[in-house]
């Protein structure tokens, strides 16, 4: 599994290899300007079909289904204890089944 410091970067990368015309159009600009565009289709990619952008990162990154599903549930189980809601308040609320805690 990629360390999640990690993923965003992978996701983009790989994202960009998938995508060549895309790197074809920035070709001509500067490094930080093709990270920039990078992100911004990526996230017009992720919203497109209605995910977040960590979600398609997660989508991107995954090597197996049963892995995207572990990586989502540890993003909501960080989400949950960061609103101080309990793993089953947050499942119930978010409508997220056969979760374990």
């Amino acid at each position: 599994m990629i360390a999640k410091e990690s993923r965003q970067a992978v996701a983009l990368e790989r994202f960009a290899q998938a995508n060549p015309q895309l790197l074809e159009e920035i070709a001509g600009l500067n490094a930080h300007e093709q990270q920039q565009q990078i992100q911004w289709a990526f996230d017009d990619q992720a919203q497109e079909r209605g995910l977040q952008s960590w979600e398609l990162t997660l989508e991107l990154i995954a090597e197996s289904p049963e892995q995207l599903r572990e990586m989502r549930l540890e993003v909501h189980r960080e989400v949950a204890e960061a609103l101080g809601l309990s793993w089953q308040e947050y499942c119930e609320f978010n409508e997220i089944e056969d979760a374990a805690p």
